[in-house]
């Protein structure tokens, strides 16, 4: 017998005065009621309740163990609505992690716009390029790029992270514009060594068809910012994240190469230690990014 339930039903016969009447509230049967108070009263060895064809009347005993049942029932409410309220606000503080590049122009801004929404939430940001055991490092939610490895992890997706060819209008004018994907392999190109580390491009035809082009170049770098400023220093073409040249496009320090060409996405995940009893914080972050990085998400992130 649960005995919470069992006092529920207790306190609501007294209350009402009737086991009909408290069946009806419980959306059960009479002989159910009277079950579970007659059960009480042999596990006490007392009766608690005189009963006759007007109703239902307290005995003394009954009297103590009515006072009581209230007591522990609205102490049991209140400790369930205390766990439930913090589940379900964004409060206390929240551990969000990313890799340097995403973390500081997108995760950033998303955060603070997010933290300005919560004033009681408190904000603790870690960027790493590295792997990041979530757990071990305390990490409430982080938001990685690529495909997620098979994991225990709790996971949602957030959208797509588009790539884009580009270079400075000085290094194109010098050394001219390629025309198809093959052309590429005659040019200076700067690597991103995490992602293009086998210097061979991946570069999808307007019709969807993907073409694998050997590249070489003077710049190699695992940081999207050096690779950027090399770019603009017109030191070759590079593959980039919108996010990272969508800046540098609209003014026009550098342009798109090869229109209408596509690269490989990456996903973004949002990721979290478990997917079971997720902190309300958490999924108050999560909810507040979906539906952030759909269409061209980079032309909408608050910018300060």
């Amino acid at each position: 017998m649960d005995r919470l339930l069992a006092m529920e039903m207790f306190v609501r016969v007294v209350e009402t005065g009737s086991f009909s009447k408290a069946a009806r509230e419980f959306a059960t049967t009479q002989p159910t009621v009277t079950k579970q108070v007659a059960a009480i009263e042999a596990r006490l060895k007392a009766r608690l309740l005189n009963r006759n064809t007007r109703g239902v009347s307290l005995t003394e005993a009954g009297t103590l163990y009515y006072d009581k049942c209230k007591t522990i029932l609205r102490e049991a409410e209140e400790a369930d609505s205390i766990v439930k309220l913090r589940q379900g606000q964004a409060q206390g503080l929240l551990r969000i992690g990313s890799s340097v590049a995403f973390g500081r122009r997108v995760v950033v801004p998303l955060a603070l716009e997010f933290m300005a929404q919560h004033p009681q939430l408190k904000v603790d940001l870690s960027f790493e390029d590295r792997y990041t055991d979530l757990v071990a490092q305390g990490i409430d939610v982080a938001l990685r790029l690529g495909k997620l490895a098979d994991s225990s992890l709790g996971a949602r997706f957030l959208g797509a992270n588009p790539w884009v060819l580009v270079a400075s209008p000085k290094y194109l004018k010098k050394h001219g514009v390629p025309k198809k994907p093959e052309d590429l392999s005659a040019h200076d190109t700067l690597i991103y060594s995490s992602v293009q580390g086998n210097d061979v491009w991946r570069v999808i035809a307007p019709k969807g068809e993907p073409v694998s082009v050997p590249v070489t170049g003077r710049l190699r770098s695992n940081n999207l910012s050096a690779v950027l400023a090399a770019a603009r220093s017109s030191l070759g073409i590079a593959a980039l994240p919108w996010y990272v040249a969508f800046e540098s496009l609209k003014a026009a320090s550098l342009v798109e190469v090869l229109k209408g060409h596509g690269l490989p996405e990456q996903e973004i995940n949002a990721v979290f230690p478990s997917p079971k009893l997720v902190p309300g914080k958490v999924q108050a972050f999560i909810a507040f990014l979906q539906g952030r990085f759909a269409g061209n998400w980079w032309e909408l992130l608050p910018r300060g």
